[in-house]
């Protein structure tokens, strides 16, 4: 079996996770702002407590967006220089693929639709069905004013993610089929909200491992979905 190092900061929240030997243990934590001195001790500790070191790994799995800008790009940049370091190739995974995996791991929820907060009056989404406990994105991922979200099909599906504070912007086809909504109806993430975690980006880099979807680190890199950065795009309007 593979041994997978996997970690994720495109949100508040900043976890890292360890695939050895069939098993997957994981340091999360919610730590706003503080990803960039956390991380690394975080990933040392996890390494240290299983008597690793990063040149033991088979490759490291990362979330590659989309999310905070600066979170995807600490993710990214500390992925590519411990593989760079111990010559390892990478698993960029998508931190919406994450939540919507979490989510169904706790609820056994076969279509579910993750979004993020883009700020801005903005939603990072994606739509997925689920296949072998694996989540199948239907289209692509988008950035999209809420109002703009439009489901696959008239199926019920879950709402998963910070983007579902913006419920009541979204369409009355949208209100009709979500049955359920993590993380929405409020104005403010709470401690129930699903974030992408490194635990669920291990799980499907496992997969992509298993198929020689690893990326030499040059070649690993983020997903914003927006061509412009975000102040840019602000004092435009």
């Amino acid at each position: 079996m593979p041994k997978i190092l996997a970690l994720d900061t495109s949100t508040d929240a900043c976890s890292v996770a360890l695939y050895v030997a069939g098993d997957i243990r994981e340091d999360f934590r919610i730590i706003p702002r503080q990803h960039t001195k956390q991380l690394l001790p975080m990933i040392q500790a996890m390494l240290d407590d299983a008597g690793l070191k990063v040149t033991d790994l088979d490759a490291i799995a990362f979330g590659r967006g989309p999310g905070s800008f600066a979170g995807i790009r600490i993710a990214t940049g500390v992925a590519q220089g411990l593989a760079f370091s111990a010559e390892l190739n990478l698993l960029p995974i998508s931190t919406l693929a994450a939540i919507a995996l979490a989510h169904h791991l706790k609820t056994g929820d076969q279509h579910v639709i993750a979004a993020l907060d883009a700020r801005m009056d903005e939603v990072y989404w994606a739509a997925y069905k689920f296949e072998n406990g694996l989540p199948i994105l239907l289209e692509s991922e988008r950035v999209d004013a809420p109002a703009n979200i439009c489901l696959p099909d008239a199926s019920e599906w879950a709402g998963v993610g910070s983007g579902w504070r913006y419920l009541q912007k979204m369409s009355d086809q949208v209100k009709q089929f979500i049955t359920t909504v993590e993380g929405g109806l409020q104005e403010e993430v709470d401690e129930n909200t699903t974030y992408p975690t490194a635990s669920s980006i291990v799980r499907l880099a496992i997969k992509d491992y298993q198929e020689g979807k690893s990326v030499s680190p040059e070649l690993a890199l983020p997903v914003y979905l927006r061509d412009n950065v975000a102040w840019k795009k602000k004092d435009q309007q």
